[in-house]
């Protein structure tokens, strides 16, 4: 297993539109296992492959507390959505970024899992956030762009300002 970089925002690449999985091969399964070492040694609870700069619609979450649950999720597709639900975020690619989101409270997923076969998954509470937050990477979009305008062009001037003093 190997330790994937984490692409940050603004990276462009973190807008790309990820690609329908139709190989569920052993390369396939190398990024699932490189993919999770990766999330929890960040440390995070979910992590989708356009954030290792693989565009692909996979995402991974381990919401257990001993790191021993994980969720693979192939070719995700949300089929319904209700409720609302409004919590804080953060985001393994916005590091130290952390506001409030509001999603679906419940979400019903289609997905297949690492060896394709396919599934439903009824999700609420932190699970369906999660999934949500995921799949919006797999469509190329991170967290701070729901964001209002003021918000969103205060991170980014705060990313910009920390990207300074790391070169």
């Amino acid at each position: 297993m190997a330790l994937l970089n984490i692409l940050h925002y603004p990276d462009e690449r973190l807008h790309k539109i990820a690609s329908p999985i139709r190989e569920f091969g052993p390369e396939l399964q190398q990024l699932i296992a490189d993919m999770a070492e990766t999330m929890y040694a960040a440390p995070g609870i979910g992590l989708a492959a356009t954030q290792v700069d693989r565009h692909i619609r996979l995402l991974i979450i381990d919401l257990s507390e001993e790191k021993n649950a994980l969720q693979v999720l192939i070719n995700p597709e949300i089929l319904s959505m209700d409720g609302e639900i409004t919590g804080e975020e953060g985001c393994l690619s916005v590091p130290g970024i952390y506001e409030e989101v509001t999603r679906a409270e419940h979400i019903v997923v289609r997905a297949q899992d690492q060896h394709g076969t396919a599934f439903e998954l009824e999700a609420t509470g932190l699970l369906a956030v999660c999934i949500q937050h995921e799949i919006d990477h797999l469509n190329g979009r991170v967290f701070v762009e729901k964001l209002s305008r003021l918000k969103f062009n205060r991170i980014v001037q705060k990313l910009k300002k920390s990207q300074k003093k790391n070169m």
